[in-house]
């Protein structure tokens, strides 16, 4: 078995390398260059490094040939979310996979999209990001009909790793021992760890057709901002706290105005990711305080915090 692997030097990309490479899957790496750090270490762990460029159709297509499968992370582009670089990328592989001859196809998207989405509350009334969903759902449903004869989507919920350093989501909690958000408090929010992405990832291509045609929710826990407020504290050792504020509160004290809707759909919809989806599979759930006790070093601060 040999697997290309998009943003193989990100996050869920190199989880997935990783993992396959541990269980003795051939990685070919797509990187823009070669000679970075984080390209370079994938090397030293046996990945072959494919230069390449999901916006260059014929470079993907060079990159898939010769391989059993694909995983697929397409990105959008950070300076102009509203336009549609996303859903072009993801076509751009979906076209070059098929054409290479490419017979699995493993896809992360995100927690919800799909009939979920559609179905939600607040949907049919435009009060959600429309753009956002839809360019992940049509992906998604390319994937399922573009003819692989094996495959699946994955749908991950928020990264517990957004709890280290800066993120939209949380901020820079670390700096202040304060957890900016509008979340209320009874809204639960579905976490995952990112190396349980890339070892359902890796199952997915080793795991005899257990995961074919499958939309797989993943949530390794679930918690309210208290809760997570909570764990922190405990397994970091210092003072963590996450007051319950209104959308209008968190952006006065710093959350950026552009996550208030995302906050906001939270809160009204939900999610449907829980750990059950998980481990009735024999998938790997990381709960929360496991995770943070891991990376507690990561999560502690500057000195005096």
């Amino acid at each position: 078995m040999s697997v290309l692997v998009i943003g193989a030097t990100g996050k869920q990309g190199g989880s997935t390398a990783r993992a396959l490479l541990a269980q003795g899957t051939s990685v070919r790496a797509l990187v823009r260059d070669p000679r970075a750090a984080a390209a370079q270490e994938l090397a030293k762990l046996g990945a072959e490094l494919a230069v390449g460029d999901l916006d260059d159709r014929a470079t993907l297509l060079a990159a898939a040939r010769g391989v059993d499968g694909v995983f697929s992370i397409p990105y959008p582009d950070v300076n102009d979310l509203a336009g549609d670089a996303e859903a072009i990328r993801g076509r751009n592989l979906v076209e070059a996979a098929r054409e290479a001859g490419v017979t699995q196809f493993v896809h992360s998207s995100v927690s919800g999209a799909g009939e979920f989405h559609r179905t939600s509350p607040g949907w049919a009334e435009g009060r959600w990001d429309r753009h956002y969903w839809e360019s992940k759902a049509g992906i998604d449903e390319l994937v399922r009909t573009s003819g692989f004869a094996r495959w699946t989507v994955l749908k991950p919920a928020t990264f517990m790793e957004n709890f280290i350093g800066f993120s939209y989501l949380f901020g820079d909690w670390a700096a202040t021992g304060t957890i900016i958000t509008g979340f209320s408090a009874g809204t639960r929010i579905p976490l995952i760890a990112v190396d349980d992405i890339g070892a359902a990832a890796a199952t997915a291509f080793g795991g005899a057709g257990t995961l074919d045609g499958v939309d797989l929710e993943m949530a390794g826990d679930v918690h309210t901002m208290t809760e997570i407020a909570a764990i922190l504290t405990e397994e970091t050792g210092r003072k963590v706290e996450a007051p319950v504020l209104t959308s209008d509160e968190a952006v006065a004290r710093g959350m950026l105005p552009f996550m208030v809707n995302a906050v906001e759909r939270m809160d009204v919809v939900g999610s449907p990711a829980h750990p059950g989806l998980l481990t009735e599979r024999g998938l790997q759930a990381t709960d929360f305080r496991t995770w943070s006790r891991k990376f507690a070093s990561n999560l502690s601060g500057p000195a005096g915090n």
